[in-house]
């Protein structure tokens, strides 16, 4: 239960830290909302997943790998749309990572 809940306050504070600049450049609701939850869902999935690696580079890659998908969406806005979502993707999924090995085990 430890486990879940400290993924879930990590997911959470990601999930802010993912809509400060989303809120500034003021997207529309259901962009934050999608946002926020999906990191809220990946401080819970990272943080279970079992890869034999060192727990930034695991966040990082799954972090990646989830937002191949937003990508598609946005790609059509251009190159100017898609790189923000993927440095966020690889600072809070490392982030994530790391602080589920800290804290929730």
């Amino acid at each position: 239960m430890r486990k879940l809940l400290f993924s879930i306050i990590i997911g959470i504070v990601a999930g802010i830290i993912d809509l400060v600049p989303m809120l500034i450049m003021d997207l529309g609701w259901r962009a934050n909302v999608s946002a926020f939850m999906q990191w809220v869902m990946l401080g819970i999935l990272i943080n279970y997943i079992d890869f034999k690696i060192m727990s930034w580079l695991k966040g990082l890659i799954v972090a990646e790998m989830a937002s191949i998908p937003i990508l598609f969406i946005v790609s059509n806005d251009g190159l100017s749309s898609i790189l923000p979502i993927i440095i966020m993707s690889a600072i809070l999924g490392s982030l994530v990572g790391y602080f589920g090995m800290r804290f929730a085990k």
